[in-house]
């Protein structure tokens, strides 16, 4: 069973990397965009590339390696259209404050 306390609601966005779709978290957020994210694939084969998604995901690393954000395969797919993540970001940078 997996500890829902260590995973936290973030969006991240799909993006092409010299011809290979990757996910990394939306500028705005906890997270540099530079982090890697492990995503289920269907969100990278079943949608265009910059797809925004509401998920929950944990930081992590494997056996000491560099950090990444990942998220569990079960969880159900959620798009976020352009209102919806503008919305999300204000709510977390308000959260900020």
């Amino acid at each position: 069973m997996r500890d829902l306390s260590a995973y936290r609601e973030v969006a991240i966005e799909s993006f092409d990397e010299n011809g290979v779709a990757r996910m990394r978290p939306v500028v705005g957020q906890a997270y540099h965009p530079w982090l890697r994210v492990q995503a289920p694939r269907v969100m990278v084969t079943d949608y265009p590339i910059g797809t925004r998604f509401l998920v929950h995901a944990k930081l992590t690393d494997r056996l000491g390696g560099e950090p990444y954000l990942y998220v569990y395969h079960g969880d159900p797919v959620v798009v976020l259209d352009g209102a919806q993540a503008k919305r999300f970001l204000a709510e977390f940078r308000r959260g900020r404050l």
